[in-house]
């Protein structure tokens, strides 16, 4: 797929998400994706690496949790390849974005392209989500089939501000994940991701 398709389909599927593809960066988006595309040559970073898979499975799904964001001092904990965080950071300039992993191979990628981009709006953390101690909480902390509900909501606590919301990407919907919290406060929603024929869903707690 030509970059111009690639740059169509994306512009495509930002509106059917409800935004504006004109005030998204969607050059920085498909860089990004470029660059993770090459690096997991090396370092294995993702599984998917097709271009047009890239686009739906990766950036898209990104994107479709945009509207649950609360807060401008956010937190993606087990970021990976800096999934979702890095194109939410870029998505939302005025918003801070914490990228957080214990891997050394996923630092040194979210380093690079941090660099790259000079974007002041992310910083970049090598540590476990249980031995991290911010000097401030978070108004929103997010993750993408990290880990059970449960086991979130537990390594998240000292991290969480007094209103903050934690946030959740899942599959299928999680009913056994559900069942082994209390749900006061909790919420599901149903993702529409664009081309992605899948089932998604965001679980959300206060």
């Amino acid at each position: 797929m030509s970059f111009q398709a690639l740059s169509n389909t994306l512009k495509q599927g930002i509106a059917a998400l409800g935004e504006d593809p004109e005030a998204h960066p969607c050059d920085r988006y498909l860089w990004f994706l470029e660059e993770l595309a090459k690096w997991s040559k090396v370092y294995n970073l993702t599984a998917i690496t097709a271009p047009k898979l890239m686009l739906t499975h990766h950036l898209l799904d990104s994107l479709s949790i945009l509207p649950f964001i609360h807060g401008n001092r956010c937190l993606d904990v087990g970021t990976g390849a800096g999934l979702p965080g890095m194109v939410l950071a870029l998505a939302r300039p005025d918003t801070h974005w914490t990228l957080l992993d214990s891997q050394t191979k996923k630092i040194r990628f979210l380093q690079h392209i941090s660099l790259e981009i000079k974007s002041a709006n992310i910083e970049i953390v090598h540590s476990r989500v249980e031995d991290y101690q911010p000097e401030q909480a978070f108004t929103t902390i997010v993750t993408r089939a990290l880990t059970r509900l449960a086991n979130f909501r537990r390594i998240t606590a000292h991290l969480q501000g007094k209103d903050g919301y934690l946030l959740a990407m899942k599959g299928g919907y999680p009913d056994k994940e559900l069942a082994e919290i209390s749900t006061a406060g909790a919420s599901v929603h149903e993702l529409d991701v664009p081309g992605l024929d899948a089932d998604r869903h965001l679980v959300i707690i206060r």
